[in-house]
C-alpha cells in the first residue's frame, strides 16, 4: 500500500504538467489507507439575459443577509433529507453494478467513520455533505504550497466548508476566485477578486453570503481561463484518482459547462483536499461513469499525493445522461441546451426520467424572492 502514497522525494514518472505542479512541502508522511451550484437572485440584483446569452445585473434592493442565511439553511436541510431518502430508495434491491448503490456504500462508510472517530467538523452531521474535517486548514495550506497554485491567476473552488481555507488563501494570494452558486439553483458562477475587498471583508467573501454580497455573477459568454480546479470529495482513491462526491452531480455539471466555455481543457489540473481517512482503495474504476471527474492531486493534513490518474476527464455535458427533471431544475443548463440546439439545428438527446427529491421541485410564489447558498 505504501507505493500508493507517493513521497515527493521519490522519483516520479509523470507528465511534465504534473511534475511542475508540486513544490515540496515541509514534511510529507505516509499513512496506511483505510478500506474503510447563489445567485440568490442576490436580492440586490436582477438577472437578465443579454443578446450574447450572458447576464447583466442591476441594483435593486439592499442585500438581506439574514433572509439569505435563513433560506440557505432551509434549502440545505431539505436537500440533505431528500438525498437520504433517495439513497435508501435507490439502493433497495439494486445490483452491485448499479453506481448509485455501490457509491452509496462507500459514502456512508466514510461519513459514519468520520462521525464515530470525531474527525468530522461543523457543520455536522457530515452525512450527505462534502464533509468538513479536523485539519482542513492544514490540508488547504499544503494545497496552496503547490507550484501550480502559486502560478495560477484564476482558481475555481467549490463552495463547501472544508475548502473555505482554500478560498481564503486564493483571495489573500491576490488571485481570482471562481466559485459556483450552490447547487446551480438560480445562477452559474461568481468571480470574487481581492481588489473588491477590504481586510475586514475578505474572510466573509469566502462564505456563500460573502460571495453573494461581493462576487460578480458571470454567464456562459464570459471569457475566462481557469488555471486550477479545487474540488470537494467524500472519498478518493489516491492510486487511481477516482473520486466520489456527495451524489448530486453538480461538480460534474460545473466541469462540463466550463469545458463548453473553453475555460478549461484536459491539461487543467484538478486537486481535492480531504482528511486522510477519506482515502480509499475500493472505488472500481471500471464502474465509473463517463461524466465522473477524476483528480490529479490529493492534499490531506499530512501529505500531498500525485495520483497520475489515467481516468479520462469529461469532455462536456453528457445530455443523454441528464434527466428532464434535472434539466428543469437548473436554469443555466436549459439556457446552454437551447443555445447548442440553436447553433447546431439539432435537438440534443435527453436521459431517462427520474424521481427528483422534493428540493428540486421549487415553486416561486408571487412577490417572494428565492435564495440559495450552500
Amino acid at each position: 500500500m505504501d507505493s500508493i502514497l507517493m513521497q515527493l522525494s521519490q522519483p516520479l514518472s509523470l507528465k511534465s504538467t504534473l511534475l511542475n505542479a508540486i513544490r515540496t512541502p515541509p514534511s510529507i508522511s505516509s499513512i496506511s489507507l483505510r478500506g474503510s451550484l447563489h445567485l440568490i437572485q442576490r436580492r440586490h440584483f436582477k438577472l437578465e439575459s443579454t443578446k450574447n446569452g450572458g447576464t447583466d445585473t442591476q441594483r435593486d434592493l439592499p442585500f438581506d443577509e439574514a433572509a439569505f442565511e435563513a433560506e440557505r439553511s432551509r434549502l440545505d436541510a431539505q436537500a440533505r433529507k431528500s438525498m437520504a431518502e433517495a439513497s435508501m430508495r435507490d439502493t433497495e434491491g439494486a445490483s452491485d453494478d448499479d453506481p448509485k448503490a455501490w457509491k452509496w456504500v462507500i459514502r456512508k462508510r466514510i461519513w459514519d467513520f468520520m462521525e464515530s472517530q470525531n474527525v468530522a467538523a461543523n457543520p455536522r452531521p457530515v452525512h450527505h455533505r462534502i464533509p468538513n474535517f479536523i485539519g482542513a486548514m492544514e490540508a488547504a495550506n499544503r494545497l496552496c504550497e503547490l507550484e501550480v497554485f502559486s502560478d495560477s491567476q484564476c482558481v475555481k473552488v467549490n463552495p463547501d466548508s472544508p475548502q473555505k481555507g482554500v478560498r481564503l488563501l486564493t483571495l489573500t494570494g491576490g488571485k481570482k476566485l471562481l466559485t459556483p452558486q450552490p447547487r446551480l439553483r438560480t445562477g452559474f458562477f461568481s468571480i470574487v477578486e481581492s481588489g473588491m475587498l477590504t481586510p475586514a471583508t475578505i474572510k466573509e467573501a469566502c462564505t456563500s453570503v460573502g460571495v453573494a454580497k461581493y462576487g460578480k455573477p458571470i454567464g456562459l459568454d464570459e471569457k475566462i481561463k481557469v488555471d486550477l480546479i479545487v474540488i470537494g470529495s467524500v472519498a478518493v482513491d489516491p492510486k487511481t484518482g477516482a473520486r466520489l462526491g456527495k451524489g448530486e452531480g453538480f461538480a460534474e455539471l460545473e466541469y462540463g459547462m466550463l469545458r463548453y466555455m473553453g475555460a478549461i481543457d484536459d491539461s487543467t489540473l484538478i486537486v481535492t483536499s480531504v482528511h486522510d481517512c477519506q482515502l480509499v482503495d475500493d472505488i472500481p474504476v471500471q464502474k465509473l461513469l463517463v461524466h465522473d471527474v477524476p483528480v490529479d492531486i490529493v492534499c490531506t493534513p499530512t501529505q500531498v499525493i500525485l495520483t497520475n490518474t489515467k481516468i479520462p476527464k469529461p469532455q462536456g455535458i453528457y445530455w443523454e445522461m441528464l434527466s428532464p427533471e434535472k434539466l428543469s431544475q437548473i436554469r443555466i443548463l436549459r439556457e446552454l441546451k437551447r443555445r447548442i440546439e440553436r447553433e447546431t439545428g439539432k435537438l440534443l438527446p435527453c436521459g431517462p426520467s427520474e424521481k427528483l427529491p422534493p428540493t428540486a421541485q421549487r415553486t416561486s410564489r408571487p412577490g417572494k424572492r428565492a435564495f440559495s447558498k450552500k
